[in-house]
């Protein structure tokens, strides 16, 4: 904080706290608004892995109401996270150095790319190689219900997103000085067994191949994750 700004008063936190959610909700509309126009199109992209709407079977009278309601809404938060983001740093911001102010900045659009860069590998990868193998396993013929498939597949993206964000929290929690690179590569054996059970629950399959395709990038972000915090440690 500057020392011509003055302190803002509990009050003013206050309100300027609930003017940011009354923003960061009015951008969640419009993205919720933009992913009901796209409805058609986002819903065809998540049809797209297993053949198309063709094959898959829609068994209750509102399943389709209910799937396009969790794909607009899950589309709506995509599409409005930038302006949320943006929200947070304008709450935050006053409270910050100008040091911190510059690497929120980097934090905020790097949040952003690697959150798609995760959900574009679970869809353009693991969903491919995961899909034959859930169709094809010994048993009955399967006949993908419209609602189980879409709950499956934005449950793998988000998670998969959310799991690339491994760098970006080694590289808050260096800057706070909570962990060191240091820690983070002395601990890589407990990192291995961490990243090996959260592949095996995101991984819809469970067989070694599958989660193999998820543990190598998670491997290389946390690789990632100890260059960040030895950056944020010189920086700080």
């Amino acid at each position: 904080m500057s020392e011509n700004q003055q302190e803002m008063t509990i009050w003013q936190h206050l309100n300027e706290l609930r003017k940011r959610l009354i923003y960061a909700l009015l951008g969640l509309v419009v993205g919720v608004v933009i992913s009901v126009i796209l409805s058609d199109y986002l819903l065809q992209i998540l049809a797209y892995p297993i053949g198309g709407f063709e094959e898959l079977q829609s068994i209750e009278i509102a399943e389709n109401i209910g799937v396009f309601m969790r794909v607009v809404l899950l589309g709506g938060f995509i599409i409005g996270l930038p302006f949320i983001l943006i929200q947070l740093y304008l709450f935050v911001i006053p409270a910050l150095k100008k040091e911190e102010r510059r690497w929120i900045l980097f934090a905020v659009p790097l949040a952003l790319l690697l959150f798609i860069l995760g959900a574009a590998f679970s869809y353009f990868v693991m969903l491919p190689a995961a899909i034959p193998v859930l169709i094809q396993f010994v048993g009955p013929e399967v006949l993908p219900r419209w609602s189980d498939y879409v709950s499956f597949v934005t449950n793998l993206i988000f998670w998969s997103g959310l799991s690339f964000e491994l760098p970006l929290v080694a590289f808050i929690l260096a800057k706070l000085k909570i962990i060191s690179a240091k820690q983070l590569a002395k601990g890589w054996r407990i990192a291995v067994m961490v990243i090996a059970v959260a592949a095996a629950i995101i991984t819809p399959t469970g067989d070694p191949i599958n989660m193999a395709l998820l543990m190598l990038p998670l491997l290389i972000l946390y690789g990632l994750s100890i260059l960040l915090a030895s950056i944020a440690r010189k920086n700080s």
